[in-house]
């Protein structure tokens, strides 16, 4: 197994790869390439995406935390693939949002999705508790509090499983900007303290705002953007002060959304040392885009017309609209398209257009599949992960 201790997760001059698990087809492109070429892959299911059974699974092929687990440890041959929750915790789940949770309420209810997490072999599991029902920002006191209680939950119950887990804590969302070092030090200081008081390792990554963020399908954070921002520095200055913190600490720095950036800003990834980055709604438009390619290409317009409805339909994409947008509907359908791969009227056209297609021989999730694969490659090659 790939995790014997975390020192062997990450390599000098790489990146380590997470990928959301945007769709099955998404799944299995991952695991596949990452068996072909036998790299580490991290796949790394928020709690919408995937959840326990008691929470009514996730919207990622209506599997629950166990059916999901049992699946990749089916298909993936070689266990290269890590499986990671991403953004576990308080009101990451839209129950307990929609149902106006308390706090004690989100936090059982987190409690029990990490036991979940763990008792189906999730071995990397980042606590985020930066999420608040008012939208309210939380004070970094308040939310390592939380971190605490979450983790020392989970380091007890995995004891209980005698399961081997690795933590990541982030403490807040992605804001398209840099983290400053204070505020890196002060966290990770409180954190060492509290570990070191109740005799626990500390985590093994921490969430470093790298200066990316991702709205529409485009990154729009400052990590490659042209024009200095004010008050900030450029971030081949920031992060190396950001890293030697972690280095510091002896802690991996974890970038999230890292979609859209160009080759060369990939590449400069191992150089500048980040140890690990995540990508998902990027895997999940190119598999949109590969389906609608398709029906544009074989003239099934009634299919196209029926999906871009479906998904359009969805209201999925408010939440990745950049302020005053003036994108299309078309190009709205887009960005939501994978959140409705597991609807029902969804999976009846998709029957409709593989009938359609078999005529042609052509297996409509194999070629998905593809297109995913070739999007994920260029990460993995770029992360010097594939030579």
């Amino acid at each position: 197994m790939i995790l014997k201790n975390k020192f062997n997760l990450v390599k000098k001059n790489k990146t380590l790869l997470g990928v959301g698990p945007m769709s099955k087809n998404c799944v299995i492109a991952a695991t596949k390439l990452s068996n072909r070429f036998n790299f580490p892959l991290m796949l790394i299911a928020s709690r919408r995406q995937i959840d326990s059974l008691e929470m009514g699974g996730g919207y990622v092929n209506n599997w629950n935390t166990s059916q999901y687990s049992e699946f990749v440890n089916s298909i993936d041959k070689k266990k290269t693939v890590i499986l990671c929750r991403d953004h576990g915790g308080p009101w990451q789940n839209n129950k307990e949002l929609e149902n106006q949770f308390s706090t004690k309420e989100a936090m059982k209810s987190a409690k029990k999705s990490f036991e979940e997490d763990i008792k189906n072999n999730f071995k990397i599991i980042h606590i985020d508790t930066s999420v608040s029902p008012s939208n309210k920002k939380i004070s970094i006191n308040k939310s390592l509090n939380r971190f605490y209680e979450l983790f020392e939950h989970c380091n007890i119950f995995a004891q209980k499983e005698k399961k081997r887990i690795f933590f990541e804590i982030g403490t807040e969302e992605q804001s398209g900007s840099t983290n400053t070092p204070e505020e890196l030090e002060y966290t990770l200081n409180e954190i060492k303290k509290f570990c070191k008081k109740n005799k626990f390792d500390l985590p093994s990554f921490v969430v470093i705002q790298a200066g990316t963020k991702v709205l529409e399908t485009k990154n729009v954070g400052s990590f490659e953007s042209p024009l200095r921002i004010e008050n900030e520095l450029a971030v081949e200055i920031q992060l190396p002060k950001m890293i030697e913190i972690c280095e510091k600490y002896k802690i991996y720095m974890k970038e999230h959304n890292t979609d859209y950036l160009t080759n060369n800003s990939l590449s400069l990834h191992p150089k500048l040392g980040i140890h690990a980055a995540n990508v998902a709604p990027e895997f999940g438009v190119t598999e949109t885009k590969a389906l609608i390619e398709l029906l544009v290409e074989y003239k099934q317009k009634i299919y196209l017309d029926e999906f871009l409805d479906i998904s359009y339909n969805s209201n999925k994409w408010k939440k990745w609209l950049i302020p005053n947008s003036k994108i299309n509907e078309y190009d709205k359908a887009i960005i939501s398209g994978h959140y409705i791969f597991s609807n029902n009227k969804f999976l009846n056209l998709k029957d409709r257009i593989q009938m359609s297609l078999n005529k042609k021989n052509i297996n409509l999730d194999d070629h998905l599949q593809k297109k995913i694969s070739r999007s994920i490659f260029r990460y993995a090659k770029n992360f010097n992960l594939i030579k």
